[in-house]
């Protein structure tokens, strides 16, 4: 099956990737999985471990999934996690939107960089994501 990789970096847009959305109508709220870090694919996994240290938007098609990756890059300690705040698709993309959650009070932290971020695992609908 054919893979892709469409790679957006904070500082680097790569044409097409990611577009504004305008007034595009959301239509649904799309179904999807979060994956484990052992479960994402071996090759969507190296592009996340290089592009790590940075914020990064990254998607990944393999056999009719598409895996949406979100990276807040380096945190100065333990405790970071991620929230999927929305995932719906519009007539034209799937919009997905992420936010960070610091470290609780009540944790252990340990005083060690951090590189938190997240795996998605949906059906591929072959439609551009933008990420908010």
């Amino acid at each position: 099956m054919k893979k892709a990789f469409i790679i957006v970096l904070i500082a680097v847009v790569m044409t097409g990737c990611v577009k504004k959305i305008g007034n595009e109508k959301k239509l649904n709220d799309l179904a999807y999985t979060v994956v484990p870090k052992e479960e994402v694919p071996q090759e969507f996994q190296t592009e996340i471990k290089e592009t790590q240290k940075n914020a990064f938007f990254l998607t990944y098609a393999d056999q009719g999934y598409l895996y949406i990756a979100r990276g807040y890059g380096v945190q100065p300690t333990s405790g970071y996690s991620i929230s999927v705040t929305s995932l719906y698709d519009t007539e034209n993309t799937i919009c997905f939107d992420t936010s960070l959650i610091g470290p609780k009070q009540t944790d252990t932290i340990k005083e060690v960089e951090s590189f938190p971020y997240i795996v998605v695992k949906m059906e591929d609908m072959e439609k551009e994501v933008v990420f908010q």
